[in-house]
């Protein structure tokens, strides 16, 4: 069966930065602080502008899924995937997610990157708000058969990919639950 069930493993994939997404909340942000998208904020951890950094083109994982899944054309070991884009991770990886099961993710398996934490702080915005806003670091998951994590994850890497191995699948209701 390629339905995710219960003790699937959560992978998820690098993102090169905001992705398109949340730009409303940084016009704000940046409109009501005053911060100036031509200057390098030391917090920012970068030699970049605040500009360049919000400019950073989207990745594009279609080399490496498709990649991926042509090696795995008779064995069913992907049996989720979900693109994070407005909505964040609990917005979108749940649409991936049938109704008896949870997505259970650890937030300490992957390091937000700075330019979240930035825009977290300079505008206040509570962690639940940025959660659904922003990809937080996370441009894509996979959802895979246990017995085949550490493989999928090698291959992705091997495509140029970060991969963090984010949590596991448990019963439930749905949803996208951070531990």
């Amino acid at each position: 069966s390629t339905r995710i069930e219960s003790g699937d493993v959560v992978l998820g994939l690098a993102s090169s930065g905001v992705h398109s997404n949340g730009y409303t909340l940084v016009r704000k942000i940046i409109a009501e602080k005053g911060l100036d998208l031509a200057a390098t904020y030391p917090e920012l951890e970068s030699e970049r502008t605040l500009g360049e950094l919000l400019l950073e083109p989207t990745r594009i994982y279609a080399k490496s899924i498709v990649s991926l899944l042509r090696g795995y054309t008779v064995k069913k070991v992907v049996t989720g995937m979900a693109h994070i884009t407005g909505g964040g991770l609990p917005g979108n990886l749940n649409r991936a997610l049938p109704s008896d099961v949870d997505a259970l993710v650890d937030r300490d398996s992957w390091t937000v990157p700075p330019l979240f934490d930035f825009l977290q702080k300079h505008g206040d915005v509570a962690a639940d708000e940025m959660d659904r806003v922003f990809n937080m670091g996370v441009g894509y998951c996979l959802v895979v058969r246990p017995t085949f994590a550490d493989a999928v994850a090698r291959k992705l890497e091997k495509s140029g990919e970060t991969v963090f191995r984010m949590g596991e699948i448990t019963s439930g209701s749905g949803d996208v639950r951070y531990h």
